[in-house]
């Protein structure tokens, strides 16, 4: 299949799976060139290291654990490491999997490394031969469910806990999580019903608080954890941006007319399932991706917020999920509700969970999608409080927490709102 395939009006770019993997290596491959650019190569190793061995509860700055450079070359490493792993198992590469795999790539940055992931994946692993099901099937369930990994990283580096002990139990309690989240996520899932995009949030914040539990009944507390690196805002901006511009540009590469067909991405509610890959066509996709990227950065700076490991992190769950569910229309009046509940509040905007919260809370984007800008705004303001209070049930060891939060949000929220739309409809008069 040529990589552009074009038919009058309708052209579209269409890229196979292995192509659609090298764009995502690609895109790794800038964060392991900029790490080895803006680090000396002797501190790197060591860094790594130091990241590897880091207990990676919320928050947890691998730029400031490691430096800046280690950081981004395990986000690298990590991203190649997952998109092999896509390759052999013949997984379909949609854009649920381009989600996914930016969200590892986001989150090499703070909480998932080379080390952490695999018990969550081999439990994952171990259901699909249980199902007698290809582990392809499962693969974005396993890769999403790495929100649990700081569990394995908590247990095995806690001082609470030896070693010797704490590796085999480590081990033993990210298999069964992993084995869990299959079943669990697609039960889940029918709570919201598609309005948060992190359906893996919501999953793994009820399990992750199932197993803080059980271990806090047995004296084992897990010890907060605040890393956060400022000042490098120029430095991450001026990267940042060079991807956007990237991304912008290989979409209006594979087609010229990309930007105009960007209203037929914007005209989607985004509820899940929406792949803008399979409905619009990647040449879109790849500027809705850079796009919306470039507006969550925007709105960082805007509010004096710092870009760091885990701002970066959650920019590329925007950047991921542009293919699966989020554009500009439907993230912005979200960000907006969080920013006015930091005016009415007691918390700035530029707060590192505030700023977040905006950020990550855009999983809430089919409420606005669906229901209206309005009902965006409120989503937002609602989710700014919720992704506060949630935190404390899992110990800061489910790295989603704002998926966690919204997936409460958009339960309790959706049906209030459809029923209210619901009424109005039934009763014409009340329109007068």
């Amino acid at each position: 299949m040529n990589a552009l395939n074009a038919t009058g009006d309708e052209a579209r770019a269409e890229l196979s799976d292995n192509q659609l993997l090298l764009v995502v290596a690609a895109v790794a491959g800038a964060f392991i060139l900029f790490g080895l650019v803006v680090s000396p190569w002797a501190e790197i190793f060591p860094g790594l290291v130091k990241i590897l061995l880091a207990r990676d509860t919320l928050i947890t700055d691998y730029i400031g654990v490691g430096g800046m450079g280690a950081a981004f070359v395990n986000a690298g490493l990590l991203t190649w490491v997952t998109a092999a792993i896509y390759r052999f198992s013949g997984a379909k590469i949609g854009g649920g999997a381009i989600a996914c795999l930016m969200l590892v790539l986001g989150f090499g940055l703070f909480g998932k490394n080379l080390l952490n992931i695999w018990p969550i994946i081999g439990g994952v692993y171990l259901y699909a031969l249980y199902k007698q099901e290809p582990f392809s099937a499962h693969i974005n369930t396993a890769f999403f469910g790495c929100a649990l990994a700081p569990v394995f990283s908590e247990i095995l580096f806690s001082t609470a806990i030896p070693v010797s002990l704490g590796l085999p139990l480590g081990l033993a309690t990210g298999l069964l999580m992993g084995f869990m989240l299959p079943p669990a996520a697609a039960q889940l899932f029918k709570a919201h019903m598609g309005f948060s995009l992190y359906n893996m949030g919501f999953t793994a914040g009820i399990v992750g608080t199932l197993v803080v539990a059980i271990y806090k009944s047995y004296g084992f507390v897990p010890d907060p954890v605040f890393i956060w690196t400022t000042g490098n805002n120029l430095l991450l901006g001026g990267f940042l941006t060079l991807l956007f511009v990237a991304l912008v540009g290989g979409g209006l590469h594979l087609d010229r007319s990309a930007l105009a067909k960007m209203k037929e991405i914007v005209a989607l509610t985004g509820q899940a399932p929406s792949d803008f890959i399979e409905k619009v066509g990647i040449a879109p996709t790849l500027v809705n991706m850079g796009l919306t990227g470039a507006i969550g950065m925007i709105y960082v700076l805007l509010v004096g917020g710092d870009l760091n490991g885990p701002v970066i992190g959650a920019i590329f769950t925007l950047v991921g999920f542009a293919a699966y569910g989020k554009h500009p229309k439907n993230i912005v009046p979200i960000m907006a509700g969080v920013f006015l509940g930091s005016l009415a509040k007691p918390w700035g905007a530029a707060d590192p969970s505030i700023v977040l919260a905006a950020l990550f809370g855009t999983t809430l984007a089919p409420i606005a999608g669906r229901f209206g800008w309005h009902w965006g705004i409120v989503a937002g303001f609602v989710h700014s409080s919720a992704a506060q209070a949630v935190g404390v049930l899992h110990g800061g060891l489910n790295l989603y927490n704002n998926g966690f939060a919204a997936g409460i949000v958009a339960s309790v929220l959706a049906p209030v709102i459809t029923a209210i739309q619901w009424r109005k409809a039934d009763r014409p008069e009340e329109k007068l």
